[in-house]
């Protein structure tokens, strides 16, 4: 859902009422179900009970959480590096990202994407003066757009409940933060009103995909049949542990029969030559039911497009086979990539526009900003060194040493690599001093003798 407002229409309290209660609705209707579904709280168990005589198993498997942990692993469990040619933007970046905890706070906005369809990130000056970011779900916070084309943000609205279950919130334009709360009905705080002093509105928002969906959210019906088909499988199997015991040809007496549920016991009278005494047994379905639970399971990873890398065949490949395997996740690393991308570049946008970093660094210095994901996939070293060596004399140092992955920092590794080439340089001086000395003091005493 996009809240959009004319362009030459200002946000009043009745207006930002009308858009909190969308969103209310957007939350209960779709977003809690989401993250009900990521914390293991499906519709299996809702459903009604059965009757205490029958077997009543709630199975649930949370392939919403191994999907979404999964994926985020492999997109962003090697973070991003953020690199910049000049020395001094690139040590300012790196300053920004410590202070504020960015790579923690980059997978959690994955995996906020990955669940919601899409996710929020606010930046604000904290109490020491310093640029700060933090991050927030869409359940938190809602963007308020134009009704151009271009769809240009106007405002961010950041929401909260304090102690007392009262709401609180703030609204970010592009030039100011206003504050609000709601006691029976919605008021703006006006003697708390500030000017936030970046170029724009200081939030931006991540996106999954360009239709903002979860990554689980298109299987979540699968989901939904696996946990009632392998929940009715469990209690088929009570249903056989505790059968029904058939007595045929006598009839036993009220007293023995009269637990027939909890005993589970069908007795008939009938002029039969011999008693019959057996289990009675129900149609066995379990091939069905087997290949149903494998159908669905398999259709889930493959709607899903995330590889189901516990299993047992998955281990077996390697190289090349195993990047075919890993495609089609790599394809929506790719896709999440570019989206990301668009992202960081909006963040950095801000935060260098903010005059804390006026000294530092200058406004339109986040364009020589470069942006690199690694997919987090099992690394062969031996292979990715002869790769490395084949390409020496090919292209530059920096290209050769970005192809091995135990090179977390490209910059630094080569600053290490020239002091120990300065270092040999000084070592091998000193000892062909020592040569030369050494030879001389030999000649000298040759004359002498």
């Amino acid at each position: 859902m996009m809240f959009r407002l004319e362009e030459n229409k200002e946000l009043d309290e009745a207006t930002l009422g009308k858009f909190l209660a969308k969103h209310t609705e957007e939350c209960t209707r779709r977003y809690k179900i989401l993250e009900d579904a990521y914390r293991t709280d499906y519709e299996i168990f809702r459903q009604p009970k059965k009757p205490a005589w029958k077997p009543d198993n709630r199975i649930a498997v949370n392939f919403a959480k191994y999907i979404v942990d999964t994926m985020n692993g492999f997109f962003i469990g090697n973070p991003i590096k953020v690199s910049c040619d000049e020395e001094k933007i690139a040590e300012y970046v790196e300053f920004l990202g410590r202070y504020s905890g960015q790579d923690d706070q980059d997978a959690e906005l994955s995996k906020v994407c990955s669940i919601y369809g899409k996710g929020y990130e606010m930046y604000y000056v904290d109490e020491t003066g310093t640029l700060s970011s933090t991050y927030l779900k869409p359940t938190e916070a809602f963007m308020i757009y134009d009704d151009s084309v271009l769809k240009r943000v106007r405002y961010f609205v950041r929401l909260y409940l304090d102690s007392d279950n009262i709401l609180h919130g703030s609204v970010s334009d592009s030039e100011r933060v206003r504050y609000f709360e709601i006691r029976g009905k919605l008021q703006f705080l006006n003697e708390y009103e500030k000017e936030h002093f970046f170029d724009g509105v200081p939030a931006v928002k991540y996106v999954e995909n360009e239709e903002e969906m979860g990554i689980f959210e298109p299987i979540l019906s699968m989901i939904n049949a696996y946990n009632k088909a392998i929940s009715e499988k469990a209690n088929d199997v009570d249903y056989f542990a505790d059968a029904y015991l058939k007595v045929l040809g006598t009839l036993l007496d009220e007293d023995e029969v009269k637990h027939i549920r909890d005993d589970r016991i069908i007795n008939f009278d009938g002029d039969t030559e011999k008693m019959i005494v057996e289990f009675l047994q129900k149609p066995d379905g379990d091939t069905t039911q087997e290949h149903l639970i494998d159908r669905l399971e398999r259709l889930i990873f493959q709607i899903s497009m995330v590889a189901n890398i516990s299993d047992e065949n998955f281990g077996t490949s390697s190289g090349i086979a195993l990047r075919y395997k890993l495609l089609s996740m790599l394809n929506l690393a790719k896709t999440k990539e570019r989206k990301f991308t668009a992202g960081m570049e909006q963040r950095y946008r801000l935060l260098f526009s903010h005059p804390v970093s006026a000294q530092k660094v200058g406004k339109d210095d986040w364009v020589k900003l470069r942006y690199k994901f690694s997919p987090n996939i099992p690394a062969n070293i031996l292979e990715e060194s002869q790769i490395a060596g084949n390409l020496e004399g090919i292209v530059s140092k920096e290209t050769q040493l970005e192809t091995l992955s135990i090179v977390d920092n490209v910059k630094i590794e080569k600053e290490r690599i020239k002091k120990e080439e300065d270092e040999a340089k000084a070592n091998g001086s000193i000892l062909g001093e020592s040569f030369v000395s050494a030879v001389r003091k030999e000649g000298i005493a040759g004359e002498q003798e």
